[in-house]
């Protein structure tokens, strides 16, 4: 991603590392000018556990989206995309999960353009024909296979799925797990193993209808399921390798860290609508000869949660002002995805709580988000796994 320029350095420095810079207030203000007009209207219309919108209305709402140049954002400027600085990112990703199904479809899908960013790395002429026709709105997104079953946190390690050169081509062999959007792709990126230990790690591009390749859905809590990805004997031209051989642990060390920054952003957006709900419910509500919001239990459910949320957004602001700097933000992004969604869950917890038994029903929404925030927690690396990461930083 591109650094910051001189001028928004000094904006930062003038306003304060608490207050965004006045371009991002502005940009916020454009996705949530959008949610209102164009996304909410639309989301009404769907079942409550809708999982992303028909065909059709996907691409008529990505068309408003790309006319207000909300298209592509993470992608550098160099490939066609928005270019825009993590710190964008994430103020964008907020905004953008204010909705139903704003935990796996934020925006409702609106927003898209970026391919997986490992693709980043291609040759020109993977990115031309696998990359370019997402970018370009003319293509599905495609998804990213690493966990597996022997484990998800210790990817470099648990790999199993092995990938064995014959020739012209490799031969996979072996499952993916928990890989969302693969069966709507048309392509996704695979990494298997094609040596020994952390440097025997290589990454593949792999078309949706490969012999060999089958899909599996796996139902879990959550609205949004993902699928598991079976391989036997599937063939993979060898021109669909991502760099050298062994290279594909460290190509994705980059993104893997980039996204713990960004992951945080739709938990803390969620749960921020949450909040706003349970206020609203608790000035509204009459109980025992007052208003909800007049019991001082209530009360400090919602300070609790003011102050986790003000605190999650603060350390994910921070990640990512850093991460534009250039700076190593492996701690920091821990630290923000671990507190992120920890705290975004309380909150939505303490939420359904003040609404009582309306929390639970599919009349709001807080019950889906509480089951889909609760997968978040595990997404992106477990929480228990960003604790290590910090740990081994604080006592090296």
């Amino acid at each position: 991603m591109p650094a910051l320029t001189s001028d928004q350095i000094d904006d930062a420095r003038l306003t304060g590392a608490w207050e965004l810079p006045e371009e991002f207030r502005l940009l916020r203000d454009t996705v949530r000018g959008f949610m209102r007009t164009e996304v909410h209207p639309l989301e009404e219309r769907l079942p409550h556990d809708a999982a992303g919108l028909p065909r059709e209305q996907l691409i008529a709402l990505q068309d408003k989206a790309r006319r207000l140049g909300l298209w592509a954002l993470q992608t550098p400027e160099r490939f066609g995309g928005a270019g825009l600085s993590v710190l964008g990112q994430v103020v964008v990703a907020e905004e953008a999960a204010k909705c139903r199904m704003g935990a796996f479809f934020p925006a409702l899908g609106a927003f898209g353009g970026n391919p997986p960013n490992v693709m980043f790395k291609a040759t020109p002429e993977q990115f031309a024909k696998y990359a370019q026709p997402i970018i370009d709105g003319t293509a599905t997104k495609a998804y990213t296979a690493i966990s597996e079953a022997s484990g998800g946190s210790d990817p470099a390690r648990a790999i199993t799925l092995k990938a064995v050169r014959e020739g012209d081509h490799y031969v996979l062999n072996g499952t993916k797990m928990w890989t969302s959007h693969a069966k709507d792709a048309d392509w996704g990126v695979v990494y298997a193993r094609t040596g020994e230990g952390r440097h025997g790690i290589s990454c593949f591009i792999v078309e949706k209808d490969t012999p060999g390749l089958s899909f599996r859905r796996i139902g879990v809590m959550a609205s949004f399921a993902p699928y598991e990805l079976h391989f036997e004997d599937a063939v993979i031209p060898a021109e669909n390798l991502i760099g050298a051989e062994g290279k594909g642990f460290s190509l994705a060390s980059d993104f893997l860290i980039h996204g713990r920054i960004l992951y945080p952003a739709g938990p803390i957006g969620i749960a921020q609508s949450a909040l706003d709900m349970a206020c609203t419910w608790a000035k509204e509500r009459d109980v025992f000869g007052g208003k909800l919001a007049d019991k001082q239990g209530i009360q400090w459910m919602l300070v609790d949660s003011e102050v986790e949320l003000r605190a999650a957004r603060l350390l994910m602001y921070q990640a990512a002002w850093n991460a534009d700097l250039g700076k190593d933000v492996k701690v920091d992004a821990s630290i923000a995805k671990l507190y992120g969604t920890e705290a975004a869950f309380r909150v939505v917890d303490r939420c359904i709580q003040i609404h009582g038994a309306l929390g639970l029903a599919d009349e709001l929404p807080l019950e889906r988000w509480f089951r889909d925030l609760r997968v978040k927690r595990l997404g992106e690396g477990a929480t228990e796994v960003q604790r290590v990461v910090v740990a081994r930083k604080l006592l090296e």
